[in-house]
């Protein structure tokens, strides 16, 4: 369950349903999706990966949302925010130490405002797309959800958080310009949280994208990346995929290998 003290605990902030050619092309139906953030443990200092839906955005997803509002239909429990994960977690939202954060879509930054002590840790190509107002309508990006004044550390590719191998945040544009997947090293080997590099298991065998991707060759290209980590040992947990997240350690259990 660890490498060294690294622990990896997961949790749902919050659900989405939206047609499921949101999240591959040309598919029909509605698919009802976990909304997944993720609490590193590392002796240096504690990590969390993506911060969920913002409180608001299942009582009023149209003042939260705006036009995004049309294409999903949000879902927040009492208890689910992240704050309250974190709490049930006995961390301090106020004490988190990083936020990684995978990219600007308001499912992956929804809470960031939760913990406005941790430094925020981006992707450059990420955070200047969030700050460019053409590049932000384009990708439906709102800063109320990722600009609350956070410290930054801005990052050009593949960053070792703590300088130990143990917690490594992967470049894996084209879903965004500056999409980062996570690697966490436990005892029994490395685990992939992939966030939107990679909605379902299946897509990296099918490589059926999603329907809006901001560059299709980076993401095939990112895919590759991810599945040459699937294929040497790692485990992946994938960025919305409900049948995977059912076989995911929910918190306050730890995930393994």
């Amino acid at each position: 369950m660890t490498a060294g003290d690294v622990t990896l605990h997961a949790f749902a902030c919050g659900w989405l349903t939206a047609s499921r050619s949101a999240f591959v092309a040309r598919a029909t139906g509605r698919l009802r999706v976990p909304v997944p953030s993720f609490l590193v443990r590392h002796p240096k200092g504690t990590v969390l990966f993506d911060s969920g839906l913002h409180p608001e955005t299942a009582a009023a997803p149209a003042a939260r949302l705006g036009r995004l509002a049309r294409w999903f239909e949000a879902a927040l429990g009492p208890g689910e925010d992240v704050a309250a994960r974190l709490r049930a977690l006995g961390v301090d939202p106020e004490r988190v130490d990083w936020l990684v954060t995978s990219h600007l879509h308001f499912d992956h930054t929804g809470g960031h405002a939760a913990v406005p002590n941790a430094r925020l840790v981006v992707q450059r190509a990420e955070w200047e797309a969030g700050r460019d107002a053409e590049q932000r309508a384009r990708l439906a990006y709102d800063p109320h959800d990722f600009d609350c004044g956070h410290a930054r550390l801005l990052v050009d590719g593949e960053h070792d958080l703590f300088g130990d191998g143990r917690v490594v945040c992967l470049p894996t544009p084209g879903h965004t310009p500056g999409h980062q997947s996570l690697r966490v090293r436990l005892a029994g080997g490395d685990v992939v949280l992939t966030a939107d590099a990679c909605y379902f298991r299946d897509t990296l065998d099918t490589l059926a994208l999603p329907r809006f991707a901001w560059d299709r060759d980076a993401m095939l290209a990112s895919l590759g990346r991810l599945r040459a980590l699937r294929d040497a040992g790692a485990r992946l947990v994938y960025g919305h995929d409900p049948a995977d997240w059912a076989t995911v350690p929910q918190a306050p259990a730890a995930v393994t290998c």
